[in-house]
């Protein structure tokens, strides 16, 4: 059994699916004030903060701890977490037709190892519909995604070439822990 220091609905299935026992609670940490140009520096320093929060409040003697990050890059820009709708729209507009790199950090903290793993894998995006477009924003699904991006949901009939892991792109690279780790 292991925590998941995260409230991302989509680790958690990709645990689940992984069929690795976890229990889910974290605390939060404000990733906003982060200020860095490249994405595996950013996605580092964000994972890095929220591992330093949760190892405080929960340790990880009674469970190992794992904590994760992900940032969206495409255009040569860092993709956050989109704040409004239009803003959403301009994300996902960058993403259309392009070259995307999803960048998963994640530190898994035991007594007997501490991983750190910086993973990233690339979607290459038809252009998308302009009214499934207007469609996925009007449902709010973009809404605490980094890039707003869905590649399980939304992104993904747009999907004409992968390079990388499914699960790395949805936040969480379960291909590396099941290497490392006998979680039966």
């Amino acid at each position: 059994m292991i925590r998941l220091a995260s409230s991302s609905e989509s680790r958690a299935l990709l645990l689940e699916k992984a069929g690795i026992a976890f229990i889910q609670e974290s605390v939060d940490f404000d990733e906003e004030a982060i200020i860095s140009t490249c994405p595996k520096n950013f996605v580092y320093q964000a994972t890095l903060g929220k591992y330093r929060a949760n190892l405080e409040a929960f340790g990880y003697e009674d469970y190992p701890l794992l904590v994760a990050d992900t940032v969206v890059t495409s255009g040569g820009k860092i993709l956050r977490k989109a704040k409004s709708k239009e803003d959403a729209r301009n994300i996902l507009n960058t993403q259309s037709g392009s070259v995307t790199s999803i960048i998963t950090c994640m530190i898994y903290h035991s007594s007997k190892q501490k991983i750190i793993d910086i993973s990233s894998t690339e979607y290459l995006f038809k252009t998308f519909d302009k009214e499934a477009l207007e469609a996925y924003l009007e449902s709010g699904k973009w809404r605490g995604k980094a890039g707003a991006c869905m590649v399980e949901g939304f992104c993904k009939p747009y999907i004409q070439e992968v390079r990388g892991h499914e699960s790395t792109a949805m936040g969480l690279n379960t291909e590396l822990l099941k290497h490392f780790f006998d979680f039966s």
